[in-house]
C-alpha cells in the first residue's frame, strides 16, 4: 500500500500549527495488520488537518515513528480479541506531537531506550524502535496501571516555519 499523495492545498502552504490549545485523536483499532495501516492513514490525515502536512518532513517522521509503534502492538503485542489503543496529541504551544500506543499484552515488553541494541547482521527484525530512536525527541514504555498491557509512547518536537 502506498501512502497518501500530497493534497495540493497542503503541499504549497507551510507547516502551520494550529494555534489551538491542543489536539487530539484516539480510537481504538483491531490488532491486525490492516488494523495498524488504518490507524496510519487516519493519523496521517489528522495531521494534515492540524497543519502538519503531507510531504512535510515532519509529517513524514511522525508517521513513520507512528506506524512502526502500531506494527510492533499487533506483532509483539497481540492478544486474540483484544484491541490496540492509538492517542495522537499535538501541543501547538510546545510544538509537540505526542503518539502513545496501547495493547494488551503485558508479558512482552521492548528494552528501555537506553538499552536499545542494534540487531546483527544475521536478524531479520529488531530495527523499527532504532528507527523510533531516530526520528523522535525521546520514547519509551510503562506497564497499564490500569489493566494488563503496556503503552509505548513517543515524542517529536515539530518546528514551526514562518
Amino acid at each position: 500500500m502506498t501512502s497518501q499523495p500530497p493534497s495540493p492545498i497542503s503541499a504549497s502552504q507551510p507547516m502551520r500549527l494550529r494555534a489551538d490549545l491542543g489536539r487530539t485523536f484516539e480510537m481504538r483499532f483491531t490488532s491486525t495488520p490492516r488494523g495498524a495501516r488504518l490507524a496510519r492513514r487516519l493519523a496521517a490525515h489528522r495531521l494534515d488537518t492540524w497543519g502538519i502536512p503531507y510531504g512535510a518532513g515532519p509529517h513524514e517522521g511522525i508517521v513513520l515513528v507512528l506506524g512502526e509503534l502500531t506494527a510492533n502492538a499487533v506483532r509483539h503485542g497481540h492478544v486474540p480479541s483484544r484491541d490496540f489503543h492509538l492517542l495522537l496529541h499535538v501541543s501547538a504551544s510546545a510544538h509537540t506531537v505526542r503518539i502513545e500506543v496501547t495493547d494488551a499484552r503485558t508479558e512482552r515488553t521492548p528494552p528501555d531506550p537506553e538499552t536499545l541494541a542494534a540487531p546483527g547482521e544475521e536478524d531479520t527484525g529488531g530495527r523499527g524502535l532504532l528507527l523510533v530512536a531516530a526520528l523522535a525527541t525521546r520514547w519509551g514504555w510503562r506497564l497499564r496501571p490500569d489493566g494488563p498491557g503496556k503503552t509505548v509512547w513517543a515524542e517529536c518536537v515539530v518546528t514551526p516555519q514562518s
